[in-house]
């Protein structure tokens, strides 16, 4: 944990592992997201896709974490009640939708991993998570930051092994694919659409831009950010490409990959890793709506009972799972997308309006 204790990484480079640990979650991280968003529009217009979505967080998180350190805003009551004032609410309403909608998620990924891989009943999987994510969010943020960027490390590793094995093992393929120059139309939109929808959790992050001091660090941080949170995604992209087009109506394209490179090893470590992202995006959600009643109680001169923080996981865990009954595929398909152009209203509209305005009439006082 040495790098951990660095000023330049937790100013530069913390706030993008926490932002990727928020939104690999259960879609990003089984590999569903990124076919439903990137892939099924060809491999090129996937990779053009990821790439645009690339830039539009970095653009966005730099705007977010300079708004956040002008105003010392880190928790989203705060940060939106500075941004939208009255109608502040408004965006909380989105955030409970879209926090339920993710944990669903969340919920389904883990029941057919643990079901599918390790023969666990889904309620006892259920209970696993649940304790985990309690755990870890009654720990509070010191915790939580270096656990969030502990597993990133090891996430990055495991991607990275699943490239080069893909490559070695299917690298003519790959490169057929790609040379075949297929761009299907609605890629643009569709990346578009990722990187909005995503923001709806990038309140989860704010705890930790208590670290940085200067805009130098939140423009640097947030510009850094969206290309962390991004490269396990373009890694696992580049290695699916050689099951396309036979990889895109699988729920689970990962194991689906894993299972075509035939090594068993792999395919339960990445299991175990994918279990823990689940738990680490599941905490950081939770982690956002406890900051954000810390808040409110901080209001009144009163503090937030510390026993109640995994109280409040274990309600929000268990409402997220009774949606995920829909099912893995249909909750990304039909309701990540309903929710992206209600955060492009709410949110970065807004705050590339009056939150820059407001930035710069703050410096000038």
């Amino acid at each position: 944990m040495l790098f951990y204790n660095s000023p330049f990484f937790k100013k530069y480079l913390l706030p993008g592992f926490v932002y990727q640990s928020v939104v690999i979650a259960g879609g990003y991280g089984t590999g569903r997201e990124l076919i439903e968003y990137f892939l099924r529009y060809g491999p090129l217009g996937g990779l053009l896709g990821i790439l645009l979505a690339t830039a539009m967080w970095s653009i966005i998180l730099a705007a977010t974490f300079e708004f956040a350190r002008v105003f010392k805003a880190y928790d989203y009551r705060t940060f939106f009640r500075k941004l939208l004032g009255k109608f502040w609410v408004v965006f909380e309403i989105f955030y409970a939708y879209a926090l339920l909608l993710v944990l669903a998620v969340i919920g389904s990924a883990a029941g057919i991993l643990l079901r599918d891989s390790f023969g666990i009943p889904y309620l006892a999987g259920v209970m696993i998570m649940l304790c985990a994510i309690g755990f870890h969010t009654f720990m509070g943020s010191a915790h939580i930051e270096k656990f969030l960027a502990s597993w990133s490390m090891v996430l990055y590793s495991i991607y990275v092994i699943i490239l080069v094995v893909s490559l070695v093992k299917f690298g003519p393929v790959i490169y057929n694919n790609f040379a075949r120059l297929e761009i299907l139309p609605g890629w643009r939109i569709a990346g578009f659409k990722y990187a909005l929808y995503n923001f709806n959790v990038m309140p989860a992050a704010l705890f930790c831009l208590r670290h940085i001091e200067t805009r130098k660090e939140a423009v640097c941080a947030g510009l850094f950010g969206g290309v962390i949170a991004v490269v396990p995604g373009l890694l696992f992209l580049i290695a699916v490409i050689s099951q396309y087009p036979s990889v895109l109506p699988e729920e689970i394209p990962m194991v689906y990959l894993l299972n075509q490179i035939g090594s068993t090893v792999l395919l339960i470590v990445f299991q175990i890793v994918l279990l823990g992202t689940l738990i680490e995006t599941g905490t950081s959600l939770i982690h956002a709506v406890n900051e954000r009643i810390q808040s409110a109680f901080n209001e009144a001169g009163k503090e937030f009972p510390r026993r109640m923080r995994p109280v409040v996981a274990a309600v929000l865990i268990l409402t997220g799972f009774g949606i995920s009954s829909f099912g893995l595929v249909n909750l990304i398909a039909k309701g990540y997308g309903s929710s992206s152009w209600g955060f492009l209203f709410i949110f970065v509209i807004p705050l590339f309006t009056v939150g820059i305005y407001k930035i710069i009439k703050t410096n000038l006082l």
